[in-house]
């Protein structure tokens, strides 16, 4: 049974990757480079030189991914799972087969408007049967929330994005910078080439609200809708608060004694997880059953165990 549920995992893995690959290329390919966008990694350098040096997409991705990867594994060891070496195979084939077939014309184009030069250069006529007119913000958010989606789902099947992070991951070895900051600082200077080839300031500001977007749907994706807050309740009434939530909210928490530094006097602390709806409830009773406790809420990103997400399998 435990291998036939290993077995279900890796497939529905498998499955998440190859739609996040997909999705991934679609907005590549369909959005983010026909309005000439580069929201960081190596395909947003890679849609710089298509337009610049006509060459194909995945072409370009494909030369600079391999030996990121290769580069990447020698300096970092081999942490690279197979799952990230598909996925950027994955990447690779999908970009070329939208690219070859679709070519670089935009989705959201033309609508009340006739594109009458190429794809990259709107001249706009009156024309009443189309269904899209050119539209940056529009298109910006639709491509975000479609990479958002599409790296969300590749995260989730256990891959990871590979590709320029690589860079970062190799500078935060020898360097005392926050591997996070180092990302930023990487995928702004992909985004800045948008200006330098293109001299419009436009496209990296548009590019940045793209990596915005797409960071929310990420989490979205990965952590889920559901939002929970951890509330740490100091009060004199513990047993009052602990059956309220025990009987009344279904819940469960640890209470912790303390020392209070201002009195010095003992005081107890009920630590408790809750969802948003829990929370109103709780703080909304709680003025009556003890006005004088004291309570910190703060954001729970991601909550495992009895109750709420499962714990990961190995």
């Amino acid at each position: 049974m435990l291998n036939n549920n290993k077995i279900k995992t890796e497939i529905y893995a498998y499955f998440l990757l190859i739609v996040g690959s997909l999705l991934f290329a679609v907005g590549d390919v369909m959005f983010v480079n026909p309005y000439l966008l580069a929201p960081g990694g190596t395909y947003g350098l890679a849609n710089v030189f298509n337009t610049v040096w006509p060459w194909k997409i995945s072409y370009y991705a494909i030369c600079m991914d391999i030996p990121l990867l290769i580069i990447g594994t020698l300096v970092l060891g081999p942490r690279f799972g197979v799952k990230t070496v598909v996925s950027t195979v994955l990447i690779f084939v999908f970009t070329w087969l939208i690219e070859t077939l679709w070519g670089y014309d935009p989705v959201i184009h033309g609508g009340i408007t006739e594109v009458a030069a190429d794809a990259h250069n709107f001249v706009q006529i009156p024309h009443s049967d189309m269904f899209f007119v050119p539209d940056y913000f529009l298109n910006t958010v639709v491509a975000g929330v479609i990479y958002g989606i599409a790296i969300g789902l590749i995260f989730k099947s256990g891959a990871t994005s590979g590709g320029s992070d690589i860079i970062s991951m190799i500078i935060h070895k020898y360097t005392k910078i926050s591997l996070g900051t180092l990302v930023l600082i990487v995928d702004s200077c992909i985004t800045l080439t948008t200006l330098i080839a293109f001299k419009q300031i436009r496209l990296p500001i548009y590019s940045i609200i793209l990596i915005a977007i797409e960071s929310k749907v990420i989490d979205l994706i990965v952590d889920g809708i559901k939002s929970y807050k951890t509330a740490f309740i100091v009060t004199d009434k513990v047993d009052e608060v602990r059956n309220f939530i025990i009987n009344d909210m279904k819940r469960g928490g640890t209470i912790f004694a303390g020392t209070g530094m201002y009195q010095g006097a003992e005081r107890k602390m009920i630590y408790v997880t809750l969802d948003r709806s829990d929370l109103v409830k709780l703080k909304s009773n709680l003025r009556f059953l003890d006005p004088q406790a004291f309570v910190n809420v703060i954001e729970s990103s991601e909550i495992m165990g009895l109750g709420f997400k499962a714990l990961p399998e190995e």
